[in-house]
């Protein structure tokens, strides 16, 4: 791309891929499991009525692990393979590759997270690249770390320091959550990635906006801590611990009132936005949210086909949500949504920090 002065630079998304497991983990699995509390002492509920509550909850039926033989960078160069193939660029013109996780590669024996050398590292290396101006680090930073990526790259882009950038979101939950804990019912395995791109345009086009926003105070609502059975297999591994309502209460507060305000940076009205594609926590709390945002710019009716949701087959699979279901859509795989040109996107996330963050994407009419 040559430099044409005057003309703005615009960070477009010009490929994704994503990779999901195979194995298949259906609520049935779980009758077996024992559920205890937080304080160790066992659930009087059947695992049965257990499953009914959160089935209906969450709105999750079945999720995805990763096999006994991959972990997070694996399945990350998956992705990012098939990224890069979508937008036809050779790995080596890569300026950056940002890879957002929380854990690490955990192994299936072990369950310890592994994070020297950096993941985005071991994907560059899998992946060939000789260029030593591939720069690569990873970004711990929640469930909203892929987005948050995703904002770092624009601003690479913009700046004149980058053209071609991997942003990549992997995540192995299924290592790190504790099957005596219901919510471990929640989380999932999966990977997504994109290749964002300088265009030069004289209209607006890419990311329009973004904001990002961190509540310290509310920190701890996601934790490392001990299993909640009262005499753990292997006391001295932590395993994720979540405060789900409190987390939620916040969700519902600060995700819709974000949202809002990346808009109106965008200069973007409610009813020009085509799809908002939210981070896959659950369906209760996506449904409430978006109810919110609406309510937010004084609508109340709220039109069919605004959010597509992968959680109830997928899970949440953390920082893998949103490319995975950005994927799926851009490949025409999730029935009744599409991406065209000139369409308007939101995304937006939330996840341990408290972080929260949301971009305004206008889609180049030019698409694959």
């Amino acid at each position: 791309m040559t430099q044409q002065t005057g003309i703005p630079i615009y960070s477009i998304i010009s490929g994704s891929g994503s990779y999901l497991p195979s194995r298949a983990i259906r609520n049935a699995d779980f009758l077996d499991h024992t559920f205890y509390n937080d304080e160790g002492v066992k659930l009087e509920q059947t695992n049965e009525e257990i499953i009914s509550k959160f089935t209906a909850i969450t709105g999750i039926f079945e999720r995805r692990y990763v096999t006994a033989d991959l972990v997070a960078s694996d399945i990350a160069f998956f992705a990012a393979e098939a990224a890069l193939l979508d937008a036809g660029t050779d790995p080596e013109q890569l300026d950056y590759i940002i890879f957002a996780h929380n854990f690490g590669d955990v192994r299936e024996d072990t369950r310890s997270s592994d994070l020297v050398p950096a993941l985005a590292s071991r994907v560059k290396s899998r992946l060939g690249i000789k260029n030593t101006a591939t720069v690569c680090y990873d970004l711990p930073f929640g469930c909203a770390g892929w987005l948050q990526g995703i904002i770092q790259a624009d601003l690479y882009i913009r700046s004149g320091e980058a053209k071609k950038i991997l942003v990549i979101g992997a995540e192995t939950l299924s290592r790190i959550t504790d099957p005596h804990n219901r919510d471990c019912m929640l989380f999932a395995d999966g990977a997504g990635a994109v290749v964002l791109e300088a265009c030069q345009s004289k209209f607006p086009v890419g990311i329009l906006s973004h904001s990002t926003r961190t509540y310290a105070d509310q920190a701890y609502v996601l934790k490392m801590g001990s299993s909640n059975h009262p005499e753990p297999f292997l006391p001295e591994q932590l395993v994720l611990k979540m405060q789900g309502r409190t987390l939620y209460e916040h969700a519902l507060k600060a995700v819709p009132a974000l949202i809002r305000e990346t808009m109106d940076k965008a200069g973007l009205a409610i009813e020009n936005m085509n799809t908002l594609l939210i981070h896959q926590a659950n369906r209760k709390m996506d449904e409430a949210i978006l109810k919110r945002v609406y309510q937010a710019f004084g609508c109340q009716e709220i039109p069919e086909k605004i959010m597509p949701l992968t959680v109830e087959t997928l899970g949440n699979s953390s920082v893998a949500t949103l490319p995975t279901l950005y994927d799926l859509i851009s490949k025409g795989e999730l029935p009744g949504y599409q991406i065209k040109g000139g369409d308007q996107l939101v995304f937006a996330s939330v996840g341990a920090g408290i972080n929260v963050n949301a971009i305004v994407y206008r889609v180049p009419e030019l698409i694959k």
